[in-house]
């Protein structure tokens, strides 16, 4: 590359290093952070749409659920293979092997399909969130941004820039997608490396906070799921609560686990069969399964639940006893057919409402403090990273008042779902690697 005249070799040089260390991953968290914006956006469009046309036709969703997820299906397999799922997993598989399944599972491509898909997906009610296949996208849109670095340097340690910048860009991604920058540097240590490399810390962090800053910037400061109002004094039952909560969203969410990772062992073999054989035809009945129990849940168990789970934290929303066993049943109908769509957000709305289930039994408690417990103690059984799930909602829900309350929930229930099944994503990211 030929110097101008004006600069000398020195600082040159010197520049270039800053790009390449900072100016990058400075570069990809921006883009990160607009992205995310409007993948949250265009989700939101999507499930709006859908709500204001089941408004008027309350069986649409018998038809275009099953419709949708056939389509779904097929777009995956034949275009976008690699997006399938919350994209958690194959992110995690790329950093632990990453020179072969960096290339297939990171790409601009996929970056778009996991964006159209599970837009399509959202569309047509499924129960996913957006906050997966953000990390997937900003993993992806970061891991592109490789080619700006020499050949020689990409090569240096088995391509640890290439895992630094895919690291950067999922912990971007969770940060802009929550409005949670403190959980996205506790997801990328926890769940996505389990190791925190003094040498990246620093840019990781600094990445994390530019995509924040877009995503604070285009949509305010918003805490995600509002403030929760506690006043007075912590009943004594509390400790009590912790427990039985910590149990009741550990065995829930463990279930969940054992039930993704074994469609073997509980599918009848016809259905095994079929899914391998009519992968499309299996996607439309799982659609047809989720609008059944959407229709007779009155509509609530469609969507990521975000609005069901905000409205029981400010307390204008009333769900039976039944809400998180429908909504985890239309959960598993939406990942078992392999389309793209996150787990987090219909985690945190099955765990509120177990804890809103709960207060029939502890009626002295406030109930925003029963279903915060509940929203950490599930996302950590599904997860099985109590500090990361523990985070996230503090940040969510400004929870502070709950810190230890919160944490105790976390780890116990996270230790419980372990007897059930391994760690989901981990054990999810095999298939990748040994693809």
């Amino acid at each position: 590359m030929r110097i101008p005249g004006f600069i000398s070799r020195r600082t040159f040089l010197r520049g270039r290093r800053l790009w390449l260390h900072y100016g990058v991953f400075w570069l990809g968290a921006v883009a990160t952070g607009l992205v995310a914006v409007f993948y949250a956006r265009l989700i939101d469009f999507g499930y709006d749409t859908f709500l204001r046309a089941t408004a008027i036709y309350w069986w649409l969703p018998l038809l275009l659920t099953p419709a949708i997820a056939a389509l779904c299906v097929w777009l995956t397999r034949r275009f976008f293979p690699g997006s399938e799922g919350s994209g958690i997993p194959q992110v995690i598989a790329m950093l632990h092997d990453g020179r072969e399944l960096g290339p297939r599972l990171l790409t601009i491509r996929i970056l778009f399909g996991k964006i159209a898909v599970s837009f399509l997906s959202i569309l047509g009610g499924f129960t996913i969130g957006r906050e997966g296949p953000t990390i997937h996208v900003g993993a992806a849109l970061m891991f592109s941004l490789r080619r700006f670095y020499p050949a020689r340097l990409r090569n240096i340690r088995g391509g640890v820039v290439e895992r630094n910048l895919a690291l950067a860009g999922a912990a971007a991604g969770l940060s802009a997608a929550f409005n949670a920058p403190l959980a996205g540097v506790v997801f990328a240590i926890e769940e996505l490396t389990r190791s925190f490399e003094q040498r990246t810390s620093g840019v990781l962090i600094t990445a994390i906070i530019f995509a924040g800053i877009v995503s604070l910037a285009l949509q305010g400061n918003y805490v995600y799921f509002g403030t929760i109002d506690l006043t007075g004094r912590f009943p004594d039952s509390l400790a009590l609560a912790v427990l039985l909560l910590g149990v009741a969203t550990g065995v829930a969410g463990g279930i969940f686990c054992w039930l993704l990772l074994n469609t073997q062992r509980w599918m009848p073999d016809r259905v095994v069969n079929w899914r391998k054989s009519h992968p499309v035809g299996f996607g439309a009945a799982c659609g047809l399964f989720i609008a059944v129990i959407g229709v007779a849940a009155g509509g609530h168990t469609f969507g990521s639940g975000y609005a069901e789970a905000r409205g029981m934290l400010e307390g204008s929303s009333q769900l039976g006893a039944a809400y998180p066993l429908l909504k985890m049943a239309s959960m598993v109908g939406s990942y078992l057919p392999g389309a793209p769509g996150g787990l987090f957000a219909p985690s945190l709305a099955i765990g509120a409402g177990i804890g809103n289930a709960l207060h029939l039994v502890f009626g002295g408690m406030q109930l925003p403090m029963l279903i915060a417990l509940g929203m950490v103690g599930y996302l950590a059984a599904v997860t099985q990273s109590p500090i990361t799930a523990f985070v996230i909602v503090i940040e969510m829900i400004n929870g502070h008042a709950l810190v230890l309350s919160l944490m105790a929930t976390a780890v116990i229930s996270s230790q419980v779902s372990k007897l059930f099944a391994p760690p989901l994503y981990e054990a999810l990211a095999q298939k990748y690697k040994s693809a």
